[in-house]
This record gives C-alpha cells, sequence and structure tokens, in this order.
C-alpha cells in the first residue's frame, strides 16, 4: 500500500510564502504590532477577550493586561466592556478600536505591496 503523503500544516505553508510583520514603535513603552491586532480581530470576532487568548493560546490575564495596555496607549478606549443578555455580556471593539485594527492592516498591506520586489530577490537567497 503506498505511503499517503502527511498534509501541510500552516508552519509549512508559512515557510513557502514569505510575510512580513510590521511593528510600529511609538515610544519606549508604546508599540502595536500584529499580535496586539490580531488579539482585536479575534475580541471583535469572538465578542471575549477569553477566548481571543485561548485562540492566540494565551492565558485570560495576558490577553487582558495587552487590552488594557492598548486602552490606555490610544486617546480613546479600543475594546469595551458588554453588559446584558443571557450569556451576561462580554466585549467589543470600540469605533477607535476598528480604526486601529483598519489602519494597521492597510499600512502592512502598502508596505508589503512596495517593499514585494525586494521580498521576493530575498527569498531566491534563501538556502
Amino acid at each position: 500500500m503506498p505511503r499517503v503523503a502527511p498534509k501541510p500544516t500552516d508552519k509549512d505553508l508559512a515557510r513557502d510564502k514569505p510575510s512580513l510583520h510590521l511593528r510600529i514603535d511609538f515610544g519606549p513603552d508604546c508599540a502595536l504590532g500584529p499580535g496586539k491586532i490580531r488579539l482585536l480581530e479575534l475580541i471583535n470576532e469572538t465578542g471575549s477577550i477569553s477566548a481571543a487568548g485561548r485562540a492566540l493560546k494565551m492565558s485570560y490575564r495576558q490577553a487582558w493586561l495587552l487590552v488594557d495596555e492598548m486602552n490606555r496607549m490610544f486617546r480613546k478606549p479600543v475594546v469595551t466592556a458588554q453588559t446584558g443578555g443571557g450569556g451576561g455580556g462580554g466585549t467589543a471593539l470600540t469605533e477607535a478600536g476598528n480604526d486601529i485594527v483598519r489602519l494597521y492592516r492597510e499600512i502592512e498591506r502598502r508596505t508589503y505591496g512596495s517593499a514585494s520586489t525586494e521580498i521576493r530577490t530575498l527569498s531566491r537567497l534563501i538556502a
């Protein structure tokens, strides 16, 4: 019986295509990068800091600390608590939070687009 090749993992696929990770430093203790943005996206999808943290394999405390940091970093809160409902509420991105995610992803898209030639050239140099 012939052996079937294992299905490639996300890690394998990530190696096949270069990616760009953008971190924006606004000061010594003020930075925004792919981890915080993904946390915000998952909070938006799940309505829960806890569920978003689990999806990223981090504790609720770690996720909450990152949310608190972002809420203090920006002039307006990025995440807010929602009250009520049968499930007892949850969390949601504010308008500012949605704007931050949108702006970050647009900067990321433009940066990758403007550097795609150089990234492809670097990729050809990889052993």
